[in-house]
């Protein structure tokens, strides 16, 4: 089995981890995600790395990630060390292929430790310092986007948030193999806001926070909640098609 791969320069020294990581990762680690992909926390030599393992593509996507497109382990690390800061460092990534097509891929960056996802304070009105959480998150998603960084899958658990010393938040995110960059205008900044299925009161909050900061029209916040409303509609119509194909 023939492999690429690319390792950040600053960790030359994990060159070795990187060319057994198949072996490391079915061996050791914790798991802390596992649907389509796998996510797991290694510890290796006394540092904790997120190594992200992507499953097998069917043989026509094998084909073309082979030929035709980058796959999904590097454009997380490609974009990773587009957006630096905002996401957790990226320390390499590997591919590897069988009769000459691509079968397994793997995303290792830096562990981050958050203390939680922006989900926990979306679900619990009562998490400490709620509004504040929200409008720090909103000034950082105001940050992204005047950075002409649109993540496609800006949902909850791609959010993390940990609590500095002074009291203020630092965020990251995260699964960003599907990102666009560039000038986003006022609909498209609106719209960014669509995946985390936030009431229409914390909406608010959120979309006021980034008015203050952006000169958008009176038109903005109404956007943000149309454009929340529309995703949960069509989130909701498809969980019920799905239940009615299975009843029949």
């Amino acid at each position: 089995m023939s492999y690429k791969y690319i390792l950040n320069p600053k960790y030359h020294t994990f060159k070795e981890h990187l060319l057994h990581i198949q072996t490391l990762f079915q061996s050791t680690g914790e798991t802390i995600h596992k649907a389509r992909n796998e996510l797991k926390t290694l510890d290796i030599e006394g540092n904790e790395y997120i190594v992200k393992s992507f499953k097998v593509p069917h043989l026509l996507n094998r084909f073309i990630y082979t030929f035709f497109r980058d796959s999904k382990a590097k454009k997380s690390y490609d974009n990773a060390i587009k957006i630096g800061d905002f996401a957790p460092t990226p320390v390499a990534f590997i591919e590897y292929y069988k009769s000459s097509l691509l079968e397994k891929s793997y995303f290792i960056a830096e562990k981050f430790n958050y203390d939680f996802t922006i989900r926990e304070p979306l679900l619990d009105k009562s998490f400490p310092d709620r509004d504040k959480i929200f409008k720090a998150f909103s000034r950082f998603t105001l940050d992204l986007h005047n950075n002409n960084i649109f993540h496609k899958d800006y949902s909850p658990g791609n959010i993390l948030i940990k609590v500095l010393k002074n009291g203020e938040y630092l965020f990251k995110i995260v699964d960003i193999n599907r990102m666009s960059f560039f000038n986003l205008n006022q609909k498209e900044r609106a719209k960014n806001f669509s995946k985390l299925w936030a009431d229409e009161e914390t909406l608010i909050t959120i979309a006021t926070e980034y008015s203050k900061h952006y000169k958008a029209s009176p038109s903005f916040i109404a956007n943000v909640i149309y454009f929340s409303q529309k995703n949960k509609k069509i989130k909701n119509f498809k969980k019920r098609i799905k239940g009615k194909s299975i009843s029949d």
